[in-house]
């Protein structure tokens, strides 16, 4: 039975979520059907310029994406923070951008006047609305709901176009951030469908390679004024070439002398680390962290235990 949201997200214990889609009735979301020889190519574009246009929306950051043929991977940073920070102006400007919203809205926009119980009444819905900006679910929903009607019409059919709601993990430090990135950036190494990370259409990587000036969420060092990701660009590309070419070459052997100096500053077991980058993830995972910050979230969101322990012993070692 599917978890409620409230049970796999905690922003007390980590801004760092690992969302995923999947399409249903063997629906493709892009690439081409060798069955009807359709090429749905462009909807990869759909999705990309959607959590860009959201991402510019919510506060919620892009921090790594890949685009499959049936389903689509995410990381995404909610900044609480940022959301609690706005004017109220701002709140019902970024709404704007994405709904059509009360009429009073767009009068207030407008420096008309409103009655008290109109201004009442828009303060509620600011307030809902602020809400709903660092929301992981409603970024999805944003994301999801217009992709899905812009299929059904060019599919010309009706229904459900993914399959049920989006599955989500919570990534509860930096060695989890680092993995599950490196893991959602190597998807199409891993399928077959590119021999290099820096070509791999429709993911963050090959976008950071190729448009270091993107709207995705920055590593630490490259904009000092802005929030980062708690690593730096260049040991995070080690990590993704040292996994690709061990991917390509067949080799699981332990390889010493290639292994990125950031598994050793952060202690992470490089066998297990590439054992997580090229197996599929276990869905059952809400969480995925050391085992006393897993013990933790479990607590947070009510849960009697969390999945994932042994998985933790060899990725996220507890420091000796």
């Amino acid at each position: 039975m599917p978890k409620p949201r409230k049970r796999q997200v905690s922003l007390n214990d980590t801004p760092y979520y690992h969302c995923i889609a999947r399409c249903v009735r063997r629906a493709f979301l892009c690439g081409k059907d060798p069955l009807t020889g359709c090429d749905f190519e462009h909807r990869r574009q759909w999705l990309v310029d959607r959590m860009k246009r959201l991402a510019d929306v919510f506060a919620i950051d892009l921090c790594a994406y890949a685009v499959m043929s049936n389903h689509y991977h995410l990381v995404l940073r909610i900044d609480q923070q940022q959301a609690a920070d706005w004017y109220n102006r701002e709140v019902v400007e970024r709404w704007l951008r994405l709904f059509s919203g009360p009429d009073l809205a767009r009068r207030w926009l407008e420096f008309d006047s409103l009655s008290d119980t109109e201004y009442h009444r828009l303060e509620t819905l600011i307030k809902t609305w602020r809400q709903r900006l660092f929301d992981l679910s409603w970024f999805m929903r944003c994301l999801n709901e217009p992709i899905a009607r812009m299929a059904n019409q060019e599919d010309h059919c009706t229904g459900r176009f993914w399959e049920g709601r989006f599955k989500s993990q919570a990534l509860l430090d930096e060695r989890a951030l680092l993995a599950c990135m490196a893991y959602v950036d190597l998807n199409p190494v891993r399928a077959g469908m590119a021999t290099t990370p820096e070509s791999s259409e429709y993911t963050s990587i090959r976008e950071r390679v190729h448009a270091p000036e993107s709207q995705l969420l920055s590593f630490v060092g490259q904009y000092p004024e802005q929030h980062s990701l708690p690593f730096r660009f260049e040991h995070y590309l080690e990590l993704v070439d040292w996994a690709a070419r061990r991917m390509q070459s067949g080799k699981k052997g332990r390889i010493s002398a290639q292994e990125p100096p950031i598994l050793q500053r952060l202690s992470m077991n490089p066998d297990s680390v590439f054992d997580f980058l090229v197996k599929k993830p276990d869905l059952r995972f809400s969480a995925l962290g050391p085992a006393h910050r897993l013990r933790a979230f479990a607590r947070s969101v009510g849960a009697k235990f969390v999945h994932g322990l042994g998985l933790a012993e060899g990725l996220c070692p507890q420091p000796r």
